[in-house]
C-alpha cells in the first residue's frame, strides 16, 4: 500500500506540461470547470478548452463526476494553477483521423453545428468548414434549414498548424454520381426503354437524364414528324421514355429516342390504308422517274412516272409540282417495307369511266339517237 502510494506521488509529481491525463469533474461553473487530476490541487478547464467550437455555458459540455481526458496547459505551483484542455485531447485525436481519411478519400459523417457567412461548421474534434460552393452540386440561396442536418463529407484541404479544415459535400455528390454513371453504363443495352427526365435542351437535341447519366435524343430522334427545335416539343424537367439505341461505354455516350417509343407512321396507315383506296395526298418531291407523295403524316409513297398521266410524258413536272395536292390510288401496300407503289393515273381512268356510266344512265331514258343529234346539227346549218 505504501509502495503504490509513493507511485502516484511520482506520477503527481513528475506532471508536466503536454502532458495527457485522465480526472473526474469536481465542480462546474458558468465559465471553467474544475478537474480532479490526482495532482495536490484541483486543474482549471477554461470554457475556451473545453470545445472547438464557440459554447455559452461550461455545463453544456461537462458535468459533475463525469470522467475526463484533459492535456495540461500549465502548472504554476506557487499559485496553485493547473490549468488543462479538453479541446486539446480532442484535437490531436481528431488530426490525427482527420489525416488519414484525407489521405484514404474516406468519407465521413458529420452534423451541422452552425450556419455562418459563406458556408456551414461543423465539429469533428476541430473546427471544419464547408464553403457555400462545396455543399451541394447546385446553387443553393439559404442555408438556414441545413443546421442539425447530418452530412456526408470529405476532406479536401487540412493544415494542422494553423488548425484549418476544409471539407466539401459536393465531392461525395460528385463521387456518387460517378459511381452511378458507370453502374448504369455497364447496366445499359441497346433496345431497352426507359424513363428519363429532360436535363438541357441545345440546338442538336435533348439530354436526357436516364440515372445518373446523361443520354442524347438527337433532334431527328424526337418525333416521326419533323421537329426544328426540341423546344417545340420538350421543356426542361419533362419526363418522358426513351429508347436506348446505342452504348459507347469508353466514350460515355448514349444515344436515344423518344420517337422509337411511339408508333411509327408506318404502324398507324397499316389500320387506316388498304391496296385499292384512294386517297388525298401531297406531291413532296419530284425524281426523273416519279413524285413521291405524302398520304400521311411521316408516310409517302410513289407515283411511278408511267402512272402520272394518261398520256405519255417524259418528266414528272410536265404534269406536277412541288405542294400540290393530289388523289392517288393505292397500287400496293407494304407498310413493313416502308413502301406504298401509288397512281394517279388509274384514278383518273376510274373518274373518267364513272362520268361515262354516269353519262350512260343519263340518256338511256331520254330516247335521244345519234340521227337525232346529227339532224339537229345539220338544221342549224342551213
Amino acid at each position: 500500500m505504501v509502495e503504490e502510494m509513493k507511485s502516484e506521488m511520482t506520477d503527481v509529481t513528475s506532471l508536466k506540461s503536454g502532458d495527457i491525463v485522465k480526472g473526474k469533474v469536481t465542480k462546474v461553473e458558468d465559465n471553467q470547470v474544475l478537474v480532479d487530476v490526482n495532482y495536490k490541487f484541483d486543474g482549471v478547464i477554461p470554457i475556451s478548452e473545453l470545445f472547438s467550437l464557440h459554447v455559452d455555458k461550461a455545463g453544456d459540455v461537462l458535468s459533475e463526476e463525469e470522467e475526463v481526458e484533459v492535456k495540461v496547459i500549465r502548472i504554476d505551483d506557487e499559485e496553485e494553477k493547473l490549468v488543462l484542455s479538453k479541446k486539446a485531447v480532442d484535437a490531436d485525436r481528431a488530426w490525427n483521423d482527420l489525416e488519414q481519411k484525407f489521405e484514404t478519400g474516406e468519407t465521413l459523417e458529420a452534423e451541422i453545428a452552425d450556419v455562418v457567412k459563406g458556408g456551414l461548421v461543423v465539429d469533428l474534434g476541430v473546427r471544419g468548414f464547408i464553403p457555400a460552393s462545396l455543399v451541394e452540386r447546385h446553387y443553393v440561396e439559404d442555408f438556414s434549414d441545413y443546421k442539425g442536418r447530418t452530412l456526408s463529407l470529405k476532406v479536401i484541404e487540412m493544415d494542422r498548424e494553423k488548425n484549418k479544415l476544409i471539407l466539401s459535400r459536393k465531392a461525395v455528390l460528385d463521387e456518387e454520381e460517378e459511381k452511378q454513371k458507370r453502374e448504369t453504363l455497364e447496366r445499359l443495352t441497346p433496345g431497352e426503354v426507359l424513363d428519363g427526365t429532360v436535363q438541357r435542351l441545345t440546338d442538336f437535341g435533348a439530354f436526357v437524364d436516364i440515372g445518373g447519366v446523361d443520354g442524347l435524343v438527337h433532334v431527328s430522334e424526337l418525333a416521326w414528324s419533323r421537329v426544328e427545335h426540341p423546344s417545340e416539343m420538350l421543356s426542361e424537367g419533362d419526363q418522358v421514355k426513351v429508347k436506348v439505341l446505342k452504348v459507347d461505354k469508353e466514350n460515355e455516350r448514349i444515344s436515344l429516342s423518344i420517337k422509337e417509343t411511339q408508333p411509327g407512321p408506318w404502324e398507324k396507315v397499316s389500320d387506316s390504308i388498304h391496296s385499292g383506296d384512294i386517297v388525298n395526298g401531297t406531291v413532296k418531291r419530284l425524281v426523273s422517274f416519279g413524285a413521291f407523295v405524302e398520304v400521311a403524316e411521316g408516310v409517302e409513297g410513289l407515283v411511278h412516272i408511267s402512272q402520272i398521266s394518261r398520256r405519255h410524258i417524259a418528266s414528272p413536272s410536265e404534269e406536277l409540282e412541288e405542294g400540290q395536292e393530289v388523289r392517288v390510288k393505292v397500287l400496293d401496300m407494304q407498310p413493313e417495307q416502308k413502301r406504298i407503289s401509288l397512281s394517279i393515273k388509274e384514278v383518273e381512268q376510274e373518274e373518267a369511266k364513272q362520268e361515262m356510266e354516269n353519262l350512260d344512265r343519263n340518256n338511256s331514258g331520254m330516247n335521244v339517237t345519234l340521227g337525232d343529234v346529227l339532224g339537229d346539227q345539220l338544221r342549224r346549218l342551213k
